[in-house]
């Protein structure tokens, strides 16, 4: 829990002190560390240093004292709008507005002494942030996302526990029998080791380590943005396989794993290390294809399936449609990130294409539409097979084919042959 600690003339004896290149200038970092730490005299006095300095580079410490401050709100949020030029008629007064405006801002540069307050607030959360949040590695420099953009998730390092080589059994073993015909599963085949991993498991510990097929794999759930990845987890220059965890952290609203080996911090949506000793490595995870389905659909076409059974170690409710129940209900973010909503809204599910020296997003509702869509990403020709109702999308390269669906229901090219789908 963030704690109150007494502050005169914005001493910080009994606090780590600055250490970040900053040493001719502790003023703002006392001041920031009062926004959160400090009694009333010490908070009102800092907000005064502040606002009558004038700059933007205290920005980023002023929200994040607006999340944690004890301390009145109003009187914070009345500098931030000085600083940034938003009159008081603007309905600017919660942290995810401020949040949304950093975002939308990174020519904003913060005052050196932002990354050791923010190390410190973490900490001062969980001691144990401090694995991922040292000095040497949460410079401008050294991170590859903004620190600024780094928000706290609401739970410790580990507090959601990975799974890590979860039980298995066959899909007709009476173990998978909690299974509904209509749960959703991530689909995953490799060397002919077919698994299914349900939704309604991953969903509480988004974090999967495995070895399947004879690779080992992570499988990166990421709740808050719907994205679910599998990574092949043996990099070259490592002699073991990585192992992941959930750090506790946000970026843009999807979460920031971290690997056990190195605690390095990693973007879950592009696989990529960006604040740690792995960052600046070049390093990036490498993609196996996997599928979302109903648990019917899946069982029927993969009927030599295995499935994680609710043996997990772990005591939760997983039910169907339990976990993240009113979050998924909702139309609103938990966490604040900016989305163009012109085309589509924020939470609309959509299946995205990187590869080929290009990018590209379908939303899932398309596939109502048409369910088989021919299109080209980069220099590269494919074809999506999708169902709305399942979340089911697949890509394949189509080579110059033009694919469709005849009268009975057949996937057939443009000379009318036979394809099968797998």
């Amino acid at each position: 829990m963030i704690t109150r600690r007494n502050f005169t003339a914005f001493s910080v004896a009994g606090l780590l002190m600055p250490r970040l290149g900053y040493a001719q200038d502790t003023a703002m970092y006392d001041a920031q560390m009062a926004l959160v730490f400090g009694q009333r005299a010490e908070y009102d006095r800092a907000l005064d240093v502040i606002s009558k300095r004038g700059n933007l580079d205290m920005v980023a410490g002023l929200i994040l004292g607006l999340r944690y401050t004890h301390q009145p709100a109003a009187s914070l949020t009345k500098v931030l709008r000085h600083l940034t030029g938003h009159m008081a008629d603007q309905p600017w007064s919660q942290w995810n507005d401020w949040m949304l405006w950093q975002e939308a801002h990174p020519e904003v540069v913060s005052h050196a002494s932002f990354p050791d307050f923010k190390r410190q607030v973490f900490m001062s959360i969980d001691p144990e942030f401090s694995d991922f949040l040292k000095p040497e590695f949460i410079t401008a420099q050294a991170a590859k996302i903004r620190l600024e953009e780094i928000a706290w998730g609401g739970v410790r390092k580990d507090g959601i526990p990975s799974l890590d080589a979860p039980e298995l059994v066959g899909g007709t073993d009476k173990k998978a029998a909690y299974l509904k015909d209509s749960d959703l599963v991530f689909g995953v085949s490799i060397n002919g080791d077919t698994r299914a991993y349900p939704l309604r498991i991953m969903g509480w510990h988004e974090m999967l380590n495995a070895t399947i097929g004879g690779v080992p794999v992570a499988l990166a759930y990421c709740t808050l943005c719907g994205s679910g990845i599998l990574f092949e987890t043996q990099v070259e220059g490592r002699a073991k396989p990585l192992v992941f965890g959930s750090s506790g952290f946000l970026y843009r609203s999807n979460k920031l794993m971290f690997d056990r080996q190195t605690d390095t911090l990693w973007n879950q949506f592009t696989g990529k290390p960006v604040v740690g000793t792995l960052a600046g490595s070049g390093i990036i995870l490498k993609q196996r294809p996997v599928v979302i389905t109903t648990w019917k659909n899946w069982l029927a076409n993969n009927p030599e399936t295995q499935v994680v059974t609710l043996k997990t170690g772990h005591r939760r409710n997983y039910g169907s449609g339990v976990v993240y129940a009113k979050y998924f209900a909702s139309p609103d973010l938990m966490f604040p990130t900016v989305v163009d909503q012109s085309a589509h809204r924020q939470k609309d599910y959509v299946f995205g294409v990187r590869a080929f020296g290009g990018a590209k997003a379908y939303p899932l509702m398309a596939f109502k539409a048409e369910p088989i869509i021919n299109d080209q990403v980069g220099s590269q020709e494919i074809v999506l097979i999708g169902d709305a109702a399942t979340r089911t999308v697949r890509a394949y390269e189509r080579s110059g084919h033009s694919f469709a669906r005849n009268e009975n229901g057949d996937l057939v090219t443009q000379d009318n042959r036979l394809w099968a789908q797998s």
